[in-house]
């Protein structure tokens, strides 16, 4: 008599309490390579100036802020060089505004792959603000160049304060980024209507965020510069200055503003994973 053969059955099921999954992204950490490297061969596919319009794009308009906003509106750089104020600005904010884009973009971008095989969805958008990384990488090199130049004109550039602040303001944009960006990856799958929300989102973020004027004009209402750090942009920008000038940050702004971006990040991720199992039919 032929016995019969018992069968073991598996159920996958989700876990039930949040998590970020870092243990999953570390075993799948070479598609952060391929995705990020994929996605700055593309954007600069076909161009004769290549990656030189990483630099290209915030020199340039770093230009025409120092002409139209410091020579004709004299609107004050806290006592730094125009050039030097708004390109370690401008730095940050491509940085923010090119990241948000990409990734806020980059599941419905890569709606294909999605369908077709697994691996944790979180490494697309992330690598879409790596690619933006890159680019502010690129445009530093020249902020350096920037700095020493004006420094042996004989300008009071501090550099030592600067090599603390600015790594910090660093971490507070990407976790900005990586939050709000996670944030409407998600609901850009879901609600098309944010692919034409988004652009207007960020031209809005720029006027509310102290890229071309000092948070120091709002001097004499204090509420208001703390109502300003609530977006996480303004401790940011204001602490790579900070280094530079050699006057100490407001911490309490600056503390303001990171915990904003921690709510943004555990907002966006939570939200992320909590709608990811639908992304393969939506998008």
């Amino acid at each position: 008599m032929s016995q019969k053969k018992k069968s073991t059955e598996y159920t996958i099921l989700p876990s039930g309490n949040f998590h970020l999954g870092f243990s999953e992204l570390k075993r799948y950490r070479e598609l952060f390579y391929f995705f990020t490297w994929r996605d700055i061969k593309v954007k600069y596919k076909q161009t004769v100036l290549g990656f030189l319009w990483a630099v290209l794009q915030p020199l340039l308009m770093m230009l025409i802020f120092t002409f139209f906003f410091s020579s004709l509106l004299k609107i004050p750089t806290d006592g730094l060089p125009p050039a030097v104020f708004y390109f370690s600005g401008l730095l940050l904010w491509n940085l923010f505004s090119s990241g948000l884009s990409g990734s806020a973009n980059s599941m419905v971008e890569n709606a294909n792959i999605i369908k077709k095989v697994y691996f944790p969805r979180l490494v697309i958008p992330i690598s879409s603000i790596l690619a933006s990384l890159f680019d502010f990488l690129m445009a530093f090199i020249i902020f350096i160049g920037l700095i020493a130049f004006y420094s042996f004109k004989g300008n009071e550039i501090t550099v030592l304060p600067s090599l603390i602040y600015f790594p910090l303001a660093l971490l507070l944009t990407l976790v900005t980024t990586c939050g709000l960006g996670c944030l409407l990856a998600s609901l850009n799958v879901k609600y098309r209507d944010f692919r034409y929300v988004i652009p207007f989102m960020i031209q809005f973020l720029m006027f509310v965020s102290p890229v071309i004027y000092p948070i120091s004009i709002l001097k004499e209402h204090i509420w208001a510069q703390y109502l300003f750090a609530i977006n996480p942009l303004t401790g940011a920008l204001n602490l790579a200055r900070a280094g530079f000038t050699g006057m100490s940050p407001d911490w309490t702004l600056i503390c303001i503003s990171y915990i904003s971006s921690i709510i943004l990040f555990v907002i966006g991720i939570f939200v992320f994973r909590k709608t990811e199992s639908y992304f393969a039919d939506l998008a």
